[in-house]
């Protein structure tokens, strides 16, 4: 009934609804798995309960990401958080598109600033039933944007499994210029640096750190960021944000709106790049494959063509908190159909994105007709 509500109501009001709802852990929880499969990943040395997250953008200020867990979800990416308070760019600034089941958004990154997200973090963190990954940014005004970075590193890191360095919003002025080689190793030390800030509190610098990076990039776009990321002993790639692009078949009200589009329309443009990314690496870091994933054969995909871990937002803001459990209940099924008794096994197993998707759709439809 509360997912009906929120879809009558405006885009960014719904997504405020949802982030109180599961402030107070009001959401659903997911059924048992009848599998005799094990949906656990070993990543970086995390243990992940299953390989579905919830992508950085849901929980902006880290006020809910217990009660998403409790969706579902292996792990929850909270932020992008800012090192001072911003307000984002001027409202409305998220648009649904349901024909398409996409959204575009120029949030802008509006953060309550570190400060804020760090109060959160201590109340709620230790209680939390998977694993946090702690998303940084820069703000829009900001004269320094690299040491934004480690700034929000250090005062954060305490609190996170992991840290994410987003460099690839489309909201932000300049900040996909980070992505080029020429900034890249100057970001990456930002990060590792703030790592080494926040050391005294516990084995902080030895925290993974992720990149996450845009689906509009070039092939020799990607042969620098993976061998940049291998060169600072960066964890992993996060691939990817949304996209500037729009297909021409987009229509409707609001299908010209600017920012970037998110949901079914960046599905295959994000696992083609996923894959471009995991043949470049080679398996020297690891891999979280995001955009567009509503459904269980498509996390299948992405795990096919190389992705550890698979992130989704656009999908839990259309169709609701039951998707995670559903997703988790279709992947099982496709394990045991395949007779997989883990990711790990699957992982990279057709590195060709266009038949690693032929694959596992036709998988899950061979199963729904059993």
């Amino acid at each position: 009934m509360l997912t009906n509500l929120a879809r009558c109501l405006p885009a960014e009001a719904a997504h405020r609804v949802a982030v109180a709802t599961l402030h107070h852990n009001l959401g659903p929880r997911p059924a048992a798995l009848a599998t005799k499969a094990n949906l656990g990943v070993t990543l970086v040395g995390l243990e992940f309960a299953n390989p579905l997250g919830l992508a950085a953008g849901f929980d902006k200020n880290a006020a809910c990401f217990n009660g998403a867990m409790q969706l579902g979800f292996g792990h929850v990416e909270v932020g992008t958080i800012t090192p001072l308070p911003q307000p984002g760019n001027p409202k409305p600034r998220v648009f649904r598109l349901p024909k398409h089941h996409a959204v575009i958004n120029r949030y802008g990154f509006n953060s309550l600033g570190m400060d804020a997200a760090a109060r959160n973090l201590q109340k709620m963190v230790a209680a939390r039933p998977g694993i946090l990954g702690v998303n940084v940014g820069a703000n829009k005004t900001s004269q320094a944007p690299i040491d934004d970075y480690r700034r929000a590193v250090a005062h954060l890191a305490r609190y996170a499994d992991y840290i994410t360095l987003n460099i690839s919003s489309p909201n932000t002025p300049g900040l996909r210029n980070l992505q080029t080689k020429k900034h890249l190793a100057d970001l990456l030390a930002a990060g590792r640096a703030g790592l080494n800030e926040a050391a005294g509190d516990g084995d902080v610098s030895a925290k993974p750190i992720f990149l996450k990076i845009a689906p509009d990039l070039h092939h020799d776009d990607l042969v620098a960021i993976v061998e940049s990321c291998v060169e600072a002993g960066v964890s992993g790639i996060i691939a990817t944000n949304t996209t500037l692009a729009r297909p021409d078949h987009l229509d409707g009200v609001h299908a010209g709106e600017s920012g970037g589009l998110s949901g079914a329309p960046l599905f295959e443009a994000a696992t083609a790049i996923l894959a471009d990314v995991a043949r470049l690496s080679d398996r020297r870091l690891g891999l979280i494959g995001a955009g567009g994933v509503v459904n269980g054969w498509q996390a299948y995909a992405k795990i096919l063509v190389g992705a550890d871990l698979v992130q989704l937002y656009s999908g839990l803001a259309l169709e609701g908190p039951h998707l995670p459990g559903l997703i988790l209940h279709q992947l099982a099924a496709m394990m045991d159909a395949d007779g997989i008794s883990a990711p790990h096994q699957i992982k990279g197993q057709i590195p060709d994105p266009v038949k690693a998707i032929k694959y596992a759709k036709g998988l899950c439809e061979k199963i729904l007709e059993q």
